[in-house]
């Protein structure tokens, strides 16, 4: 095993032109051994989630911000080379929170769940049986409430979560209507996600030329709005929900995280329709982690939900598959393989 490790830490918070591969920095240190009660763990793939953007911004967010000097947070998937810890025998593979480096030493509080590599790829972990997973399915089924001939609206709709959200939809008998950046990601969507339209947002000059396109890809209105930007992409939605329509609020891409920009009001479509806007934070439900990802599998073995990765080589290159992530020109879930 190599003497040494090596991670990514954050160098410096995102300045006016946003999350730049300046942000971070390579760094090199002893491999760390682990102590009584705690584990040494091989990170083998990391993943790059939109979530990363709030996670080193300076401002306020739903969790602590990554320390100056700290390693990158990310979700990972590792094997256990090392174990102090009855839960994790060595060879065992466990998805966490070990973040942007090679080598983690663990007590078990940063880790999800022990995984089975015989179920799916080791790389699935981190997008359809894991977090992505989780926070497509249970974001739609909660905030969602999707029931059998519904219009489901996603913004971010070729993307790991969208992806999944828009299967699910079509799987519970909805009709699916995308939101994506580019005209390869559209095709994504049609040929191979299922869904039954989809719109490349980049088409049009704002969101009233984007509202008159969706007045005739949605031509029933929409009754679930699952909505990862925000913005002016959101604002083109509101004024087709349906009476009683459900907003699921999962992520804010179209925005900046600080200070919050001002644009048109939503409440007026919101009273009009009696429609319900909710968060949805994966963090909040862990605990429906198993079920969810039991679910998952079963659909993917039946050849029900498709997946496609956009896989980048080395720890090295976790800060530009980043980048690549947050311009949007990604084809697929981010992720980062770590080689042996």
């Amino acid at each position: 095993m190599p003497a040494m490790n090596r991670c990514i830490v954050l160098d410096r918070r995102p300045g006016p032109e946003g999350v730049t591969p300046a942000c971070f920095r390579l760094e090199e240190a002893p491999k760390p051994v682990p102590g009584p009660g705690e584990l040494l763990i091989r990170v083998l793939w990391l993943s790059c989630d939109p979530a990363m953007r709030g996670w080193i911004a300076e401002g306020p967010n739903y969790s602590e911000p990554v320390q100056l000097g700290g390693v990158m947070r990310s979700f990972t998937v590792g094997r256990v080379e090392a174990s102090n810890h009855p839960d994790y025998p060595v060879g065992c593979h466990v998805a966490g929170r070990q973040g942007w480096q090679l080598w983690a030493v663990s007590d078990g509080s940063d880790i999800d769940r022990i995984v089975d590599p015989a179920l799916a790829p080791l790389s699935f972990n981190l997008h359809l049986l894991g977090m992505t997973g989780l926070t497509a399915y249970q974001g739609l089924m909660q905030m969602g409430k999707p029931k059998p001939g519904e219009t489901v609206a996603v913004s971010t709709a070729a993307g790991a979560v969208g992806a999944v959200v828009g299967q699910v939809a079509k799987i519970l008998g909805c009709r699916a209507a995308g939101l994506t950046g580019s005209a390869g990601k559209v095709a994504d969507c049609i040929e191979l996600y299922g869904y039954d339209a989809a719109l490349n947002y980049r088409d049009y000059p704002d969101s009233e030329a984007l509202s008159a396109a969706l007045a005739e890809t949605c031509p029933d209105g929409i009754d679930v709005y699952y909505d990862m930007t925000a913005g002016w992409i959101s604002d083109a939605v509101m004024p087709h929900l349906n009476v009683g329509a459900r907003i699921a609020v999962v992520g804010t891409m179209a925005i900046p995280s600080s200070p919050p920009p001002i644009g048109p009001r939503a409440h007026r479509d919101l009273l009009v329709k009696r429609a319900s806007m909710s968060g949805f934070l994966v963090l909040d439900h862990f605990d429906k982690l198993e079920a969810t990802v039991e679910t998952l599998a079963g659909w993917y073995r039946a050849g029900r939900i498709r997946t496609r990765e956009d896989v980048s080589e080395g720890l090295e290159s976790a800060p530009a598959a980043l980048m690549k992530l947050l311009q949007g020109t990604n084809r697929g879930k981010v992720l980062v393989h770590m080689p042996e």
